[in-house]
């Protein structure tokens, strides 16, 4: 992931990346908010409305005298691709410069680690980009999650016990797209798409078909010594408890993903929280036991972190109208605190891991502006 903000940038980078996570500011609020004169704020916006990066975008209320103009950056004036991979099917998405979502779909495929996958995958790639003709020269890049330890820097899938590959060069895949690809961990990516921009550190613990996980601190993904960091699906929650994919007993997964809730139901998650909310007596046993155990879950991960924990991935985007009911849990094995509010839903319900991917390469670009 790009590395995080730094006074050495430029002050066109500053205002750009500043207003990336804000979506828009006005010219008063950059010198504020970024210690810079308002001659600089003044000449650099300039040269990034006349460089066709910056827009205005609308005017805010005055409260006497002149109204101020707010700036935003122009979505359209470069993109960049997110594909996350997964055991059972492929999203694809793509992002303006200003972060949001132009275009995204989903194949349901299940993986295989053949050349004939590989290159389905880079052809679903290009039919999908080739439907948004204005990408073409304006694509900066194209990030890819994939679920297990990542080597981004040698473009190498370390291990996957979900696909069930060890030691994999991604360079195959690579060589297929022509554009610059980065590999990314699908919790690190979704977890930086959750965090990047914000000041305060950060666990982020993505509640999937597999649970897994990521730290933010200092503004960056902490990723560990081996690209290990995280792995909070793994750790023993029970002893001798329920087997986890991975061959251990009482993991964290076998308690808290969101095969869990589906399991012996041949239903999607969507449908369990459907019975649910209509009140089904097995469906409440059932999501009562999950909440309790990832009530646990986060209890410990706040004694291990101290920090803000974001709940994401299939089951997060579900968990909003239970947070209530979560935190009373939580406040149950906690007795060092009187509240929760250290506990935070995820902004991105769906296809995190691949914002994240398509993310690293704006922040990148805006961080290069000079």
């Amino acid at each position: 992931m790009p590395q995080p903000v730094s006074h050495k940038l430029s002050s066109r980078a500053r205002i750009a990346r500043y207003i990336l996570h804000r979506k828009q500011a006005s010219r008063q609020e950059l010198a504020e908010q970024l210690s810079l004169s308002m001659p600089t704020v003044l000449q650099s916006a300039t040269e990034l409305l006349d460089s066709g990066v910056l827009i205005e975008s609308g005017v805010y209320q005055s409260r006497g005298g002149r109204k101020a103009r707010a700036l935003s950056l122009a979505p359209g004036f470069r993109y960049a691709a997110g594909i996350d991979v997964t055991a059972n099917h492929i999203s694809f998405l793509l992002l303006g410069l200003d972060g949001s979502i132009a275009a995204s779909f989903r194949i349901r495929r299940l993986f295989a680690h053949t050349p004939e996958y590989w290159e389905q995958l880079a052809q679903d790639l290009q039919v999908f980009l080739r439907q948004y003709p204005e990408t073409e020269g304006r694509l900066l890049g194209v990030g890819v999650s994939l679920p297990g330890i990542v080597d981004s820097d040698r473009s190498l899938l370390i291990r996957s016990h979900l696909l069930h590959l060890e030691n994999v060069g991604l360079k195959g895949l690579e060589q297929r797209i022509p554009y610059p690809v980065r590999f990314f961990n699908d919790a690190n990516s979704a977890a930086y798409a959750e965090l990047v921009g914000s000041s305060r550190n950060a666990v982020y613990l993505l509640l999937s078909n597999s649970v897994g996980g990521a730290i933010y601190y200092h503004q960056n993904i902490v990723v560990g010594d081996c690209f290990k960091s995280a792995e909070f699906g793994h750790m023993i929650l029970q002893k001798g408890g329920r087997r986890c994919y991975c061959g251990k007993e009482g993991c964290l997964d076998a308690y808290c993903s969101a095969l869990r809730l589906t399991e012996g139901l041949e239903e999607r998650l969507e449908d369990f929280f459907a019975r649910l909310q209509e009140g089904e007596p097995a469906y409440k046993d059932r999501w009562e036991e999950y909440l309790d155990y990832l009530a646990v879950a986060v209890s410990n991960l706040r004694m291990a972190f101290d920090c803000d924990i974001v709940l994401g991935g299939y089951v997060g985007s579900f968990l909003e109208p239970y947070m209530g009911e979560l935190s009373r849990r939580v406040m149950a094995y906690n007795k060092f605190e009187s509240d929760t509010a250290y506990l935070k839903n995820c902004r991105y319900p769906l296809e995190a891991a691949a914002v994240g991917g398509a993310l690293a390469f704006i922040e990148e670009y805006i961080g290069k502006l000079c």
